[in-house]
């Protein structure tokens, strides 16, 4: 297949599904990310900071997915800013990860952050102005 179609088709791709690449913050490449437990005698887990980043990414691949089948959907308002703020809650929760992207567009944002687009700063979802005095006045 041609380099530059083969290009082409990833980014549609990546544009229509949300899917994005990642890269980690400079000072956490390579790191790795160690659960030590509390309890004497018990074996550590280590696990490659990457992976653990491309793990955090799913969830919010999969939650940009899902506030796209909401924006979408022909469900009354009312139930689309219900789980809106579910979705939002969902992004605030997970915002301690942020540390580890490099990007800020990348990064989580809940309820208290940027409001221009719902839970990321990349959805590109733009409330109609009727419903951004609803959630967030």
């Amino acid at each position: 297949m041609d380099h530059e179609l083969d290009a082409t088709i990833r980014r549609f791709i990546r544009d229509e599904t949300g899917l994005t690449p990642v890269v980690a913050a400079a000072k956490w490449r390579g790191g790795q990310l160690v659960l030590r437990p509390g309890k004497p005698g018990v074996q550590e887990k280590a696990l490659p900071i990457d992976t653990f980043l491309n793990r955090v990414v799913m969830p919010r691949n999969r939650l940009r997915t899902l506030e796209q089948q909401v924006h979408a959907s022909e469900m009354p308002d009312d139930q689309k800013i219900m789980l809106q703020g579910y979705i939002t809650g969902c992004y605030g929760s997970l915002t301690s990860c942020n540390v580890l992207f490099a990007n800020d567009d990348d990064k989580f944002v809940g309820s208290g952050g940027d409001c221009s687009g719902y839970g990321l700063r990349t959805t590109g979802w733009l409330l109609p102005s009727y419903l951004s005095a609803r959630l967030f006045d």
